[in-house]
This record gives C-alpha cells, structure tokens and sequence, in this order.
C-alpha cells in the first residue's frame, strides 16, 4: 500500500447487473466507514484517468473473476492492488468473500496483507505492417477459429526462431493466472501465479504430438494466420475482441505493467483449486474391501 496519511483511497469497481454486487458494496462502505476516502465509483462502466487512478491505495472489485478481469487491465500500469470481493459463482481471483474482508479489512490497511504481483500480457495484431489492435491480458489471448468452424492453420514463432505450424481450432497463450482458465480445460498445465512464463496450448489440434509447452515470459511470440475461416477472432480474456484475416501476424509478449492482487490470508492458491475444482482430491476409496 501507498505510504499516505490520512484515510485510504478506494476505487470502486463492480458490474451492477451482477446479483448482490450493489449489496456487497453497501456492505463494504458500511464497515469501512470513516476509515476511507472514495475517489470514484466505476459501478457505472465509467472510469477516471490513469493519473486519478494511480492516486488510489486499493481497488476493491465487488464481482466474479470477469469483472476482475475487466478492471485489472485498466489498473495494470497504476501499481494500485485489487481486492476482489466474490459475488460470482467460481471467483478464482475473488479471494474475498464479503464476511472475510470485513474480518481483514483492518489488517490491510496496516499494510499487513500480502499483495501478490502477476505478470500480464501485451497482443497487438499487424496486418501488411501497421498495427490494428492493441490490448492487454490477465489470463489469456486466444485465437478461436469461429464460423464456418473449419480447421485453420497458424505458423508460430518464439523470439524470431520457428516454433511450430499448428492446424486445429485454435491456440492459447496463457499466463500464469490464466492456466486456471481456458487453458485447463484445453488440456494445459497448471502454474504457479507468481512466476514469469506463459503456456502456449493448442485447441483440438491436428496432431497427437502437438502437446502445450510453457516458455519464459520475456520471449516474444509471432503467430502468422495463414488459413483462416470468416469468423476467426482474437479474443483477450474472453472480452476483448478482434476479428483476424489472411496474412495478420499476432504478436504476444510480456507487458512492463504488472497485476496486484490482495491475498486472502486463509487461502493458498493450491486450496482454491482443491476447493473449487478438486484438485487432487482422493478417490473415493471402498469403506469395506472384499
């Protein structure tokens, strides 16, 4: 946390669509009372300028982990740290639940919670050497093959050297937070959030030796489109789009910026798998064996 005196600067975000989400934030200005200073509320979509943002000690998030997501990327250049605060279903970067925070809110404004520093992601697209998109990523840039849904075909590239040609139904360059997500599910690894590496995961390829690899964050990554459908798209973190033609080149690489995420003391990102996913659960073993 910033060294300020004086009471400590929030800004709000939250989706106020999202059930109880107006409900945890009276919650929260209940409890926080005189001990903070709003600077801006962004439950309405709309946000201050970087400069206002950066002047802030902590960003408290009142959502899921899209809402988090959405907001992580406005804050990734201002050192601000997110408290998120669950009011989705799953909420692998909403460590809080309402209650929780109210118990830790005095610990964190004596500076005593641990804030965690995730990397993120940069994607621009070129086409016919200009760049058309620019955007960053918590947890992913995917490229979705999208309608008529016919295999494309992708050449890939790691700090200048070829890495593979991959045809299927598409690719995801994930980081760490996001080998949690599409990543997952699509067969990739599991790593640790604080490290400096992305995973590169094919989607349904078309190969049985094609497995997902995971390299260090400071290669930049070049991905050619070079079969395509009508709908092949870029997405990044599931909410930033861009449609993709024959010939563009997506560049990935590591952004300066980081993500600041307050830890919930009571969890490890290891009991938030077990416990929402299960992860390396036992078996679920016979009580009487024949």
């Amino acid at each position: 946390m910033k060294n300020r005196p004086g009471k400590t600067k929030i800004i709000l975000f939250g989706d106020p669509t999202r059930p109880h989400a107006i409900e945890a934030r009276e919650r929260f200005i209940a409890f926080a009372g005189e001990k903070i200073e709003i600077l801006s509320n962004c439950f309405d979509h709309t946000c201050p300028s970087v400069e206002l943002l950066r002047q802030a000690d902590f960003a408290v998030v009142f959502g899921g982990d899209g809402t988090i997501l959405g907001a992580a990327r406005q804050l990734c250049e201002t050192k601000v740290p997110v408290i998120g605060v669950n009011v989705g279903k799953l909420g692998f970067l909403a460590e809080f639940s309402i209650e929780e925070l109210a118990n830790e809110f005095d610990r964190i404004l004596m500076g005593k919670a641990l804030i965690e520093k995730r990397m993120i992601i940069h994607c621009m697209v070129l086409r016919e050497g200009r760049i058309i998109f620019s955007s960053t990523a918590v947890n992913d840039t995917v490229i979705t093959a999208g309608p008529p849904f016919n295999m494309i075909e992708m050449k890939l590239t790691v700090q200048g050297q070829p890495l593979a040609v991959c045809i299927g139904d598409g690719i995801i360059i994930s980081t760490p937070t996001g080998t949690t997500a599409y990543n997952l599910s699509a067969g990739g690894p599991i790593l640790a959030g604080n490290l400096s590496a992305v995973v590169i995961t094919p989607v349904c390829p078309h190969s049985l030796s094609f497995r997902p690899i995971v390299i260090d964050a400071d290669n930049r990554i070049q991905i050619k489109m070079v079969r395509m459908n009508e709908q092949t798209t870029l997405l990044m973190d599931g909410q930033v789009h861009q449609r993709l033609l024959y010939g563009d080149i997506v560049e990935v690489q590591k952004h300066p910026g980081q993500f600041l995420v307050v830890s919930n003391p009571d969890h490890t990102q290891w009991s938030t798998l077990a416990d929402k996913l299960n992860w390396a659960k036992r078996p679920r073993y016979s009580e009487d064996v024949m």
